[in-house]
């Protein structure tokens, strides 16, 4: 298979690649490096099953050759973070509605594959955990800017769906729910390396609200293996998935949990989410995906728990410092 990744210099998108290689597949590459990083990517520098387009997905030049000769295209450039959501929300809505406009057209004129990841974020304020791929969307006012990259990604799949409807593209969507692992970065508000990396130097581990608001982190491992997995299936198309593990655990004891695993003197320290983010900042009080459709079409069940994350997190984290305390 010939498979080109969209953002596949990011966390998700990186992870992907090895994956990628590791079965066999050829992988080509497009990022803009907004968000990803090239030592993410650098260990495949001599693999030649893998090539590197250093460009924005809304390039339709680059785009259409690069698609032209894929198989699938496995659809990851998005903005990452809610505080990139907040601060920045006109790149955020375009980076996704623009981009994945580009990546469909594209992928349509040629017949080509789309998996196009989208988010946990799509369900919004409802309350009926776990969320099930056709619950109901409860969102807050569009005076919320919180709200937009939840928006953003529903236009991305009703986009995909009606590609499929009316054209017959082969269009599969994924919702992911908390992502972890090496690699992930804090820089945009991801809340367990944002933890560890706090306890790893000491320093006040800070938890937004009152840290009753809850979440399921899946290893970054389990989603790319699923990822591979349906993009290879030909019973998938036109389908909305769940992917993520259904571990719920709260951000405070998330806090306690980091504290304990990396043997940390921190302080855990709440602050309001109005000085964390912007005044009048809401937040999904829990986010629990129903699996039941991913296991019965591909049997998935998540490997790693929560603790082994942690760890491996903190490992990559303490060895990212010491190359950068050695340079």
């Amino acid at each position: 298979m010939r498979a080109l990744v969209t953002g596949g210099a990011g966390f998700i998108g990186s992870h992907l690649a090895d994956a990628l290689i590791r079965h066999g597949h050829r992988v080509t590459i497009i990022d803009d490096l907004s968000t990803g990083k090239l030592a993410n990517i650098a260990h495949h520098e001599a693999e030649p099953r893998f090539q590197f387009a250093i460009e924005t997905v809304m390039n339709e030049t680059v785009m259409d050759r690069l698609v032209s000769e894929c198989d699938v295209i496995f659809h990851l450039a998005a903005a990452v973070g809610v505080e990139l959501i907040v601060s920045r929300p006109v790149e955020v809505i375009e980076r996704c509605v623009l981009a994945t406009d580009v990546v469909l057209h594209i992928a349509n004129r040629y017949r080509k594959r789309v998996l196009l990841t989208s988010t946990s974020e799509i369900y919004g304020k409802n309350t009926k955990v776990p969320f099930s791929e056709d619950a109901d969307r409860i969102l807050g006012p569009t005076t919320k800017s919180r709200w937009s990259y939840s928006c953003s990604k529903a236009i991305d799949e009703f986009l995909a769906l009606a590609f499929h409807k009316e054209n017959g593209l082969p269009t599969v969507i994924v919702r992911l729910f908390n992502t972890i692992g090496p690699r992930q970065s804090g820089q945009y508000g991801m809340v367990v390396p944002r933890f560890v990396g706090a306890a790893i130097r000491d320093q006040p581990i800070t938890v937004y609200g009152d840290g009753t608001q809850s979440r399921c982190f899946c290893h970054v491992l389990d989603v790319v293996d699923a990822l591979v997995v349906l993009a290879e299936r030909s019973d998938v198309a036109g389908q909305v998935f769940n992917l993520g593990n259904d571990q719920e655990i709260t951000i405070l004891a998330l806090a306690e949990r980091v504290k304990a695993i990396t043997g940390s003197r921190s302080e855990i320290v709440k602050i309001p989410y109005s000085e964390a983010y912007e005044v009048g900042f809401e937040d999904m009080s829990r986010r629990v995906p129903d699996l039941s459709k991913i296991r019965a079409y591909i049997g998935y069940t998540p490997r790693f728990q929560l603790d082994q994350m942690i760890r491996e997190i903190q490992e990559f984290l303490v060895a990212r410092q010491r190359e950068q305390a050695g340079s």
